[in-house]
């Protein structure tokens, strides 16, 4: 299939209207004459008329640069010379195109462009199959055309001129609309604007000169009137004015909103602001996805419009095409910045939140397939299960149980989707619910089981209660089973809720330490945050270029459009990274800002059998995704040797200054519960984001390896620690290839086989130790 993107790329327009510079030189003498070449049915012959400017001009970049007289030169920017040979075709038989109207393209039907064993004008890439065959004499230069249709009124070779060179302002122009960017630097001059204008009007080669109101750009973008707006740019009207009385909508919402293509091109060429909002914070883009105009919105995202602007409810382009069910909007624009498909808004809705509400099951199905977390939770700590139970599609359910969505969350009223669907008699839905093991016992704040929900003999009432004496029949052991123990340690600090859950014994959830999301300090410490000492970019893209200045310090930008680290990413010596900071130019949703983000991955602190407390991942979690840092209070090492528990201390040894530590037991997030695994997941990268003092780096886990759902997390603590540790305890990782096991002994400590990921990186020694060597 050919496609107008490759029709742009690889058959771009011709050239017939453009000239060389004046080089200032004078002409030889065998270059004062016409260059010429005239094809009459295989017949060929040279013009020899005198040239009167020095400026050449060629059909195409295949065809030598040529000098001719003002005839040919009329001829040329007519489009009558063919750009696969180079000879003219004034008389005879040759291929014409009409692409608009008027303008003719001729060429030869051998040098017609041939793309995908299909043929295209080599002029302006339109299919050659509606070209026709024409004959021209020798006394009649102009094509040939039926007698009921006289065509446009003679005019002078100047006046073709100044006109076929001006519609080839227009022409590029609308060329670029087909290109994969199309920038501020593109835009074009007033003049150029003034030549549009000319080569559109087919009454007079001038602007008229009728004096509108401003508002008239805006109404006219709407009614997508492409002379009038350019006229109204020629004359100074302002394409960033607000419309009062429409939200304060700019021309581009306007020309947006109804889909108008070429408007919306021109009002960016004459200088419109891509992302300018309105009164309810949006922007065209979002105009355009809501009323679900794909091309425009194509056009848009080349032009630079951002995809990550939130509307004054928190809703971004995916949330508006979501929400109306425009899945090749939706589509479209996963394919270009899948990253924010989890983005939530002012009510914590994600986009396929909003897709299950209204039912449009396939872009349920596509959101699900490009990655869409289907346990973020809302405002209400709703999960999507919660709104497939009140929207009662039992499939789209399914899908979303498939996908791991957590059947026994509760929110804030304590009901589980069971709860909800029961509450709206959607049978199927509950029938689905009860079929995976929902608890039909569980009772919400206010003390309501699910056959409390509903009416009494109903067919719902009836599941419930043969489901609940099946399930009394064998339980009897209720205290066993993994229990919630909390719906969110962090306390809504992460912006991924962790649950932690107990089926192992009686030991509640771990309370004997303050949740923190970032590093903090109890003592001076001089931390040097000035922003001015900061090395900062200046990048006007998504920092994925070898000119950032932050990607050069970490020796590339490592990040990918995914926020992973690359299958080549070193583990064994990661690099220091340095992400971009807030002395840099670049927006906030560049490429090269992770670690700062915070975690995305969806985790559980679990009971282990034999290791106490531990982190395991919730969804499948590729490699080089980024898990979670290891958050502390920051003490120095002196410090560090006065404490006496050390099984939270995490070494900060960059050899810059002087040494300090991670202290974890008191103040920590969900990092101070990863487990030592002699096999690990995860990898510790040293990480800089607000600032730049190598003495006190972030430590951020990625993962070293895929990751499936349930595996636990864990990294190798290092020989260092087990030469100390294996005295008092052993390894109970449970690998094949374990390394610190009861049976192993201390033999690591004479004969190691393995060296740390990251040699400055380990576990802290224990004072002991830490003085003998």
């Amino acid at each position: 299939e050919v496609t107008e993107t490759d029709l742009a790329e690889e058959l771009p327009l011709c050239c017939c209207r453009m000239e060389t510079p004046h080089s200032g030189g004078s002409l030889s003498t065998l270059e004062q004459t016409c260059m010429a070449m005239e094809s009459t049915d295989g017949m060929l012959s040279r013009c020899q008329k005198r040239v009167m400017k020095q400026e050449m001009m060629r059909p195409s970049n295949t065809v030598h640069l040529l000098v001719l007289c003002e005839d040919h030169r009329a001829g040329m920017v007519k489009h009558q010379c063919c750009p696969g040979c180079g000879l003219f075709c004034r008389a005879g038989t040759f291929m014409e195109c009409r692409p608009y109207g008027s303008i003719s393209h001729r060429f030869h039907r051998d040098c017609a462009s041939i793309l995908k064993d299909l043929k295209f004008c080599p002029h302006c890439g339109e299919d050659a199959s509606r070209a026709k065959e024409v004959t021209v004499s020798n006394a009649d230069p102009s094509p040939s055309v039926p007698r009921s249709n006289p065509g446009p009124k003679p005019v002078s070779h100047r006046g073709a001129e100044t006109r076929a060179r001006t519609e080839s302002y227009y022409l590029l122009s609308m060329s670029r609309l087909k290109g994969e960017a199309v920038g501020t630097a593109d835009r074009l001059p007033k003049e150029s604007l003034e030549s549009i204008l000319m080569a559109l009007d087919d009454e007079n080669l001038k602007p008229k000169k009728v004096k509108y109101p401003t508002r008239q750009l805006y109404i006219s973008a709407k009614q997508g009137e492409l002379q009038k707006v350019i006229r109204l740019l020629v004359d100074g009207k302002d394409p960033n004015f607000l419309m009062e009385g429409q939200n304060k909508r700019t021309p581009l919402h306007a020309a947006a909103a109804e889909g108008h293509q070429e408007v919306c091109h021109m009002l960016v060429q004459a200088g419109a602001n891509l992302d300018m909002f309105d009164e309810e914070q949006r922007t065209p883009l979002m105009a355009a996805c809501e009323n679900s105009h794909l091309d425009t919105v194509k056009y848009l995202l080349r032009a630079g419009a951002a995809v990550s602007h939130k509307d004054i409810m928190g809703f971004t382009c995916l949330h508006l095409a979501a929400k109306l069910g425009h899945y090749d909007i939706v589509h479209h624009l996963l394919s270009k910045a899948s990253k924010y498909i989890n983005c939530q808004d002012d009510g914590g809705w994600t986009p396929i939140t909003w897709a299950i509400e209204y039912k449009h099951k396939e872009l349920v199905h596509l959101l699900l397939a490009k990655g869409a977390d289907v346990n973020i939770r809302d405002k209400e700590e709703n999960v999507c299960l919660h709104w497939a139970a009140l929207s009662g599609c039992d499939d789209v359910a399914q899908a979303l149980l498939d996908a791991r969505c957590d059947l026994n969350a509760v929110n804030v009223h304590g009901d589980s989707p069971l709860h909800v669907a029961v509450r709206e008699s959607h049978l199927e839905c509950v029938m689905l619910f009860l079929s995976r093991g929902a608890d039909v016992n569980q009772r919400n704040r206010d003390g309501e089981a699910a056959p409390d929900c509903c009416v009494y003999g109903s067919k719902v009432w009836t599941a419930l209660n043969a489901n609940k004496k099946l399930t009394d029949a064998r339980r009897g052991r209720d205290c066993q089973g993994e229990r919630v123990l909390s719906r969110d340690i962090s306390r809504g600090y992460e912006a991924v809720p962790i649950t932690c859950v107990n089926g192992v014994d009686s030991e509640p959830c771990p309370e004997n330490f303050k949740y923190i999301p970032d590093n903090c300090v109890t003592s001076p410490l001089n931390i040097d945050k000035d922003i001015t000492h900061l090395q900062h970019c200046s990048c006007t893209d998504d920092c994925s270029s070898s000119t950032c200045v932050c990607g050069q310090l970490s020796l590339r930008c490592w990040y990918d459009s995914e926020g992973r680290l690359p299958l080549d990413f070193c583990q064994r010596e990661p690099p220091v990274l340095f992400e971009c900071n807030h002395a840099c130019s670049c927006w906030r949703t560049c490429r090269n800002r992770v670690v700062q983000n915070g975690m995305r991955a969806r985790l559980q602190v679990f009971r282990t059998q034999k290791m106490g407390w531990g982190v395991r991942a919730m969804q499948d979690i590729p490699q080089g995704t980024f898990i979670c840092e290891y958050v502390g209070e920051i003490i120095t090492d002196a410090e560090a040797d006065k404490r006496e528990n050390d099984s939270f201390l995490f070494t900060l040894d960059n050899k810059v200054g002087d040494v300090h530590c991670i202290d974890a037991r008191l103040f920590g997030n969900i990092g101070r519960f990863i487990n030592h695994l002699c096999e690990p997941n995860v990898l510790a990268v040293r990480v800089f984001t607000m600032h730049q003092d190598l003495r006190f780096p972030r430590i951020a886990f990625f993962s070293s390896r895929p990751i499936k759902a349930g595996d636990q997390i864990g990294f190798d603590y290092g020989d260092h620690y087990w030469r100390v540790k294996s005295k008092f305890f052993s390894c109970h990782c449970g690998s094949l290839k374990c390394r610190h096991s009861a049976s192993t002994g201390q033999s690591t400590s004479s004969s190691p086989k393995w060296k740390p990921c990251l040699c400055d990186l380990n576990f802290l020694m224990l004072k002991q130790e830490r003085d003998k060597h």
